[in-house]
């Protein structure tokens, strides 16, 4: 019987990899919206209309995620 030494680690199961794909999905979606703003104001309900709300996250609490940002960086760079 072989067995894994190393266990299957995912985004959903791993709260760091999960707070890291958040915080790159916000950044993204209000860089995009600051490009063009057109593309995520159209879908504000739905499935789509996550992006919008996590554009708009990132626009109005930026001090907040450029702080978590930061502290993920330094956390993925010298504690891992």
């Amino acid at each position: 019987m072989a067995t894994c030494s190393a266990p299957l680690r995912s985004a959903i199961f791993n709260f760091q990899s999960l707070l890291t794909v958040i915080l790159l999905l916000i950044c993204t979606c209000a860089y995009i919206r600051s490009l063009a703003p057109s593309l995520l104001d159209k879908n504000k309900t739905g499935l789509l209309g996550i992006f919008w709300k996590c554009a708009r996250i990132g626009e109005r609490k930026s001090p907040y995620v450029a702080v978590c940002c930061v502290v993920m960086a330094f956390t993925i760079l010298f504690v891992q």
